[in-house]
């Protein structure tokens, strides 16, 4: 009788006692966060209700298996406390990071909730995102190492590779040289605010929404919904356009190539009204002037303003498109033309070659501005 009730009071005990634990932190929380609900922390802080309760049911068992008296747990009490430290370090592990996680996000959201500028917000973000990669990073390093620690065999082998820990470093450096960039250069990009989550940024070309920062890439989110994957080394070697410092407002270009009787006086005032009707257009400014001039054609430049790259985009797209169809149907003469002409003959030997009145066609040519 007494070999089945001592393993029943030792392990049903443990059990018991995890889950009252647990539920009395969980109602605690409950409480703390209904009288103080200016803070998130301590609903964040449920969340750590589950590592915490493995951590008490690893930690009593690991105290308390060994009055079981088994011959099964007796014969294999070796490996059974060793599993148990295992799991005692590995829920130790996920409750710090579940602790870290929660206060971080609660200091985080109380700063959004006091802070009406978007472009702070973006940089606390990427801050707070690689501050907690780099926690758990920490805590997952040094949980493997007091898991190794916890094999004698491994101990040994620790102690002899003291002795050959400078060659190891210096080789492990240069083999690890890029990694080891990257992971700096993602330390700048956090704390040198180069570039943040959500900013509009143009990197080889390509213009894009940073989607996510990590310790070693960072992910750029294109128009056409494709990711752009480059190491955070890139922004701290190479130049690049952020259009969101200082502001994401924006000013955009329309060129047009029309013949030189073009109605320019006609052309802003049309461009006027085009941007009074497009929702994209922030009000800001606006202008159109003749920019440049060829033997064939002028250049004619409009000047838009959007509150963001997207808006501007759409700005752009919609003056083009506006203008070329009432130049095309109120003012068909300017819009660029070919002069075509027949070519020589070739004349017979020793005579000048006749030469051919140039004819104008007159034909309209469009093509975007």
């Amino acid at each position: 009788m007494e070999n089945l009730l001592r393993p029943l009071t030792v392990l049903g005990g443990s059990i018991l006692l995890t889950v009252a634990l647990g539920w009395i932190a969980d109602k605690l929380l409950i409480r703390v966060d209904a009288r103080h609900p200016e803070t998130p922390l301590w609903g964040l802080l449920r969340r750590c209700r589950l590592p915490l309760q493995v951590v008490l049911g690893a930690a009593l068992l690991r105290g308390s298996y060994r009055a079981v008296r088994w011959d099964l747990v007796e014969q294999n009490r070796a490996v059974i406390g060793q599993g148990l430290s295992l799991v005692l370090i590995g829920a130790g592990a996920w409750l710090v990071i579940r602790i870290v996680s929660a206060a971080v996000e609660s200091t985080y959201a109380r700063y959004a909730s006091s802070t009406r500028d978007p472009a702070r917000l973006r940089r606390v973000r990427t801050q707070v995102t690689l501050i907690m990669r780099i926690i758990t990073a920490v805590v997952a390093v040094v949980a493997v190492a007091a898991i190794l620690l916890t094999f004698p065999d491994l101990r040994s082998v620790g102690t002899s590779m003291l002795a050959s820990a400078g060659i190891i470093g210096i080789v492990a450096g240069v083999a690890a040289q890029s990694t080891l960039g990257n992971l700096f250069a993602g330390f700048q990009i956090a704390f040198g605010d180069m570039v943040r989550i959500g900013d509009t940024v143009v990197v080889d070309g390509e213009w894009g929404t940073v989607e996510e920062v990590t310790l070693t890439f960072l992910a750029v989110r294109t128009w056409d919904e494709r990711r752009i994957t480059m190491p955070v080394s890139y922004f701290t070697s190479k130049p690049f356009e952020n259009w969101s410092r200082g502001g994401a407002q924006m000013t955009g270009t329309v060129f047009f190539h029309l013949d030189h009787s073009a109605p320019v006086p006609l052309m802003r005032e049309k461009l006027h009204q085009i941007l009074l009707e497009c929702a994209a257009w922030d009000g800001r400014d606006w202008s159109l002037a003749v920019t440049d001039s060829t033997p064939s054609t002028m250049e004619v430049r409009a000047v838009v303003t959007a509150k963001d790259a997207d808006d501007i985009w759409t700005a752009r797209c919609a003056v083009r498109e506006q203008m070329l169809a009432w130049l095309t149907e109120h003012h068909p003469y300017a819009l660029p033309r070919i002069s075509t002409a027949p070519a020589a003959k070739i004349p017979p030997q020793g005579r000048l070659p006749t030469p051919v009145a140039e004819e104008d066609t007159g034909t309209p040519r469009t093509g975007r501005g």
